[in-house]
């Protein structure tokens, strides 16, 4: 009776192994998005105090745990909030009933939300509730899905550059610059990109700093961790920066709809901090740039202490020697 050969079961287990590795990734990258919904998701209501008291009540009632409610004395007051990233929508009380103001910018996905439970409550009602996007998304984008579209290839390309730089340039100082050089050409040409496709709307060099230094947190922490660890460290790099950040980066969400802690989690990764830090820059004139900017400097820090404190990761080139006759005779 014949014995299947060592090298066939090790493939077979190589394959199942592979197979239950692809398993847990496509549940963490499937089950955020399952998930989503609002989570002490931060909302305004605007009107008379008493009136705007009693439609907090009510929103707290019907969902409890779905909004953190806040209330403030008129439009104007509510879309100052919206501006300043302090919540994501506003409900309006007025003569004629009320109005829903979203920020799309912030998040497309709340923004659909919102505005589906508004339409749904006016047509309930015989009233329908006008919707004021105080601050639209890019002028080409009004979904939002190219912007997350967008802001994937910005991470890999961040995560490959730290790879090759840590397995191609031995010296730590030529590694160095070579981060840096990423992270400004990175920064300068991926503005330009995302304002030609007008998936953005704000300033270029803001756009360009926020991109840098996400492009310098990914690259260097990747290029670090494998000064510091060899090879493994590449393996943690990739499984930190994008198989374990990238699904709870609510890049097209917001960190409110997904379960927690991983919303809270997500935003103190590179993915999360990134893409707030660039929604802030390119619609919000900078507001609400505060966490993720240090978070992001954080990152780009301490990959670079990893660099510093670590080892070169290409092996030393041989040495010449020179043979005499004698030697060469021997």
């Amino acid at each position: 009776m014949s014995r299947t050969p060592p090298t066939a079961a090790r493939a077979v287990a190589i394959a199942a192994a592979i197979t239950v590795v692809l398993a847990l990734v496509a549940s963490w990258f499937a089950w955020p998005a399952r998930e989503l919904e609002p989570r002490d998701l931060p909302v305004v209501v605007a009107g008379p105090p008493p009136v705007a008291a009693a439609v907090a009540d009510q929103l707290r009632a019907e969902r409890p745990g779905a909004f953190e409610v806040t209330t403030v004395g008129d439009a104007a007051a509510a879309d100052q909030k919206l501006r300043g990233r302090e919540a994501y929508a506003a409900f309006v009380v007025g003569a004629e009933g009320v109005s829903l103001h979203v920020a799309s910018a912030a998040s497309p996905i709340v923004s659909g939300l919102l505005t589906q439970a508004a339409q749904q409550l006016g047509s309930a009602s015989g009233r329908p509730v006008q919707v004021v996007d105080v601050v639209p998304g890019g002028p080409d984008d009004p979904r939002g899905s190219g912007f997350g579209s967008g802001f994937l290839p910005l991470v890999l390309a961040s995560m490959i550059v730290g790879i090759v730089l840590a397995l191609q340039v031995p010296d730590k100082l030529a590694r160095l610059l070579g981060l840096v050089a990423f992270a400004v050409f990175a920064g300068l040409v991926g503005s330009a990109v995302l304002n030609w496709l007008g998936l953005v709307a704000g300033s270029y060099f803001a756009v360009a700093g926020a991109i840098g230094l996400l492009a310098l947190a990914v690259s260097s922490t990747v290029s670090g961790l494998a000064a510091v660890l060899g090879p493994p460290g590449i393996g943690l790099g990739v499984l930190t920066v994008f198989l374990f950040g990238n699904p709870i980066s609510a890049i097209a969400a917001a960190p409110e709809l997904l379960p927690q802690p991983w919303g809270a989690i997500g935003q103190l990764l590179p993915p999360g901090a990134g893409a707030t830090l660039l929604r802030s820059a390119a619609f919000f004139d900078g507001a609400g740039t505060a966490a993720p900017l240090w978070t992001l400097l954080a990152w780009a820090a301490a990959g670079l202490a990893l660099l510093a404190l670590g080892r070169a990761t290409a092996a030393p080139r041989a040495r010449t020697q020179e043979v005499t006759p004698e030697g060469a005779a021997a």
